[in-house]
């Protein structure tokens, strides 16, 4: 259930990160219990679930970093889990080809986080360095 309260001492950019990160992993979920059950899908719904899933839940543990190391690690944990969702995307469109519209669409999703991560990785150590 996303929090509907905004902390005033966040800025709105961090909220709406988590809020597109959960919104991504119940639409990860939701995407799940669309696709059938079967040999090949079994394993690929589990990672994609968890992989998915994550990003959010790391994202979390960033916003409530003790430290800036600790921060930039859970930022790196959740840049590594949207790269692993694009690759189960990925194979899920090829295991289930009448879902590679949907699949497409979460995969870029999943880009986008990287991109987002990446970028925050790459402020956050760039700031570091103005620092010194």
């Amino acid at each position: 259930m996303p929090n509907k309260i905004q902390n005033p001492n966040k800025n709105s950019n961090s909220y709406d990160l988590i809020e597109r990160t959960a919104k991504f992993g119940e639409d990860v979920i939701e995407f799940a219990g669309t696709l059938p059950r079967n040999e090949i899908n079994r394993p690929l719904l589990s990672q994609i679930v968890r992989s998915g899933t994550s990003i959010g839940a790391n994202y979390m543990e960033a916003d409530g970093a003790v430290s800036k190391k600790d921060f930039e690690n859970k930022i790196g944990i959740c840049r590594k889990e949207a790269k692993e969702s694009m690759h189960w995307f990925r194979m899920i469109a090829k295991a289930n080809p009448n879902h590679k519209d949907k699949c497409r669409e979460l995969y870029k999703e999943s880009q986008e986080f990287v991109w987002i991560f990446s970028s925050i990785i790459n402020s956050s150590k760039n700031n570091s360095k103005n620092k010194k």
